[in-house]
């Protein structure tokens, strides 16, 4: 295998537009492994971690590296020239005089002083520095970077919280505002709806089950995932809810979270009590009677806070109850699990979604069931070797273990679809779990690959006598580029049983291994 890299002195290119050309550089065939990203000491530390070369190359330097067979390294390196170039030539054939590009916060802020929202893609070293110029300029920031010190997150939010200003992030990486999508977000429409997220994938479920439902989004903020740890104390949860209280388009409010420290919990729940309009809480994991109060109303389910927010904006009573498992999906999900053989036993669950992990997790822990993560929540254990599945088996790809020195799986699902070929292979399988997230920045054709290895997998293994369940869920509506109702038909040709939502598979899951933990104790007795 060669190494070959490339680098463009002072060219400056920002996270997404990176995550996008990697991804189109990995897709070349017989490359093995390939990086694209700004030379910052991290990154730089990161692509020798990963095996891609030592670099001696300034901050504001990009740097292309790639391995591989020579042939592909050259492709691959080609192939990133031609992405990183399109941008500048694009620019520059203006017909006429070319206006002076935009360098710095201020330039923008001056030229046009309605900005007022900076989104932040810069490498983590950098990013806090400039969120503190938005800030200082007046703006709102929303920060896709990470990699930024929880001190550092705090003073940006104080500071904020002291000019009456919002942080969205670090690491947040979904918003819309004002009908704009920006990160990884999807085509909804808009309504009365409005969500704060500390919680990515989590948001982008609520609003497009929120569409799905024929509801709409007025705003949806993100936080960032360590929002409401108790050394930030929620300030920009805080500040989101307040928005969306004094916001004259917002009739139902939404906040999304994973478990939020205690007291910050009580914190967040006292501001959506004494809110003038009806709260929604999910913080999964948690028990929705602890999380209800008076106007705030607790949902035990991402779909749950969708289908409980629908029902308030339309002025109708709240559902109750959970994800059942009845008739046709029943009797395919019994018979599914009559067919497999005697050693399928286990779940792999192969999410992009971090949220999607996590609730995986915590309704297989409610059905009893427990194992191993690489992000492991109550009842599951922390995964040893992230390669390996030891036993009942849910990871999160876009964990950080996974995402070194390459793409997002939402971006570029090739890891994704390797680990799940590789579940199909084992014979202990019984479920195959999985997502798909649709929207802006996710990948073109997010299952090009994946329709390729279910057909393969699944056949390889009825030839080995097995029968293995592929459940997954579609995260995304038919505005998105990719198209919800052509996705979902592709699955399903391919034999996957698709869920309405995150919960429902997950749900459908458990009830497969019930089948498989009851079909076992009647052989042995």
């Amino acid at each position: 295998m060669s190494l070959r890299s490339r680098c463009y002195p002072k060219l400056y290119k920002d996270s997404v537009s990176l995550m996008t050309v990697s991804a189109q550089v990995l897709a070349v065939a017989g490359v093995e492994t390939a990086s694209v990203v700004m030379a910052s000491a991290t990154n730089v530390e990161n692509l020798a971690a990963a095996g891609l070369g030592r670099f001696e190359v300034r901050p504001n330097d990009l740097v292309v590296a790639v391995a591989g067979s020579d042939e592909a390294c050259d492709a691959a390196l080609a192939r990133a020239d031609e992405l990183l170039k399109a941008g500048a030539a694009d620019s520059a054939d203006t017909g006429g005089v070319a206006a002076a590009p935009l360098t710095s916060l201020q330039t923008a802020v001056s030229r046009d002083p309605a900005h007022n929202l900076a989104l932040i893609s810069v490498p983590g070293d950098y990013a806090a520095a400039e969120a503190m110029k938005a800030l200082r300029l007046g703006m709102d920031v929303m920060m896709f970077s990470d990699n930024v010190s929880p001190e550092a997150e705090l003073a940006l939010k104080q500071f904020a919280q002291s000019r009456d200003l919002m942080v969205m992030g670090p690491d947040c990486g979904t918003a819309i505002v004002n009908g704009v999508p920006l990160g990884f977000a999807n085509v909804v429409r808009r309504g009365a709806i409005g969500v704060v997220g500390a919680s990515g994938t989590g948001t982008q479920e609520v609003t497009v089950l929120i569409h799905q439902l024929g509801g709409g989004i007025s705003q949806a903020l993100g936080t960032g995932g360590h929002d409401l740890a108790a050394a930030i104390g929620g300030i920009s949860m805080l500040h989101g809810l307040k928005a969306l209280a004094d916001d004259p388009a917002t009739e139902v409010i939404v906040l999304v979270s994973k478990p939020p420290a205690p007291t910050v919990a009580a914190a967040v729940l006292a501001a959506a009590e004494a809110c003038a309009k009806p709260v929604v809480a999910i913080f999964l994991g948690a028990d929705p009677a602890t999380i209800t109060r008076r106007g705030v109303h607790g949902a035990a389910t991402l779909a749950q806070a969708a289908e409980i927010a629908v029902a308030l904006a339309r002025g109708q009573p709240v559902p109750t109850g959970g994800v059942a498992v009845a008739g046709d999906a029943r009797r395919r999900l019994a018979a599914g699990a009559a067919s497999m053989a005697p050693s399928q036993r286990q779940v792999r669950g192969v999410f992009c979604g971090g949220t999607f992990c996590f609730e995986a997790q915590a309704i297989h822990a409610a059905a009893g069931f427990g194992g191993f993560s690489n992000t492991p929540t109550a009842g599951w254990q922390p995964l040893a070797e992230p390669g390996r599945s030891p036993g009942h088996t849910i990871i999160d790809m876009g964990d950080d273990r996974f995402t070194q020195g390459r793409p997002h799986p939402m971006i570029d699902p090739s890891q994704r679809d390797a680990r799940i070929r590789q579940e199909l292979a084992d014979p202990a399988t019984a479920v195959v779990l999985f997502d798909v997230v649709l929207g802006y920045g996710a990948a073109a054709a997010p299952i090009a690959g994946l329709v390729e290895v279910l057909r393969e997998g699944r056949a390889a293994a009825r030839a080995a006598g097995r029968e293995v369940a592929c459940i997954g869920h579609v995260c995304g509506t038919d505005q998105d580029p990719q198209g919800r109702a052509e996705t979902v038909s592709a699955l399903r040709a391919e034999g996957v049983l698709v869920a309405a939502n995150n919960a429902e598979a997950a749900t459908w899951s458990a009830a497969v291994l019930a089948e498989r933990l009851a079909e076992h104790a009647g052989a042995a007795s």
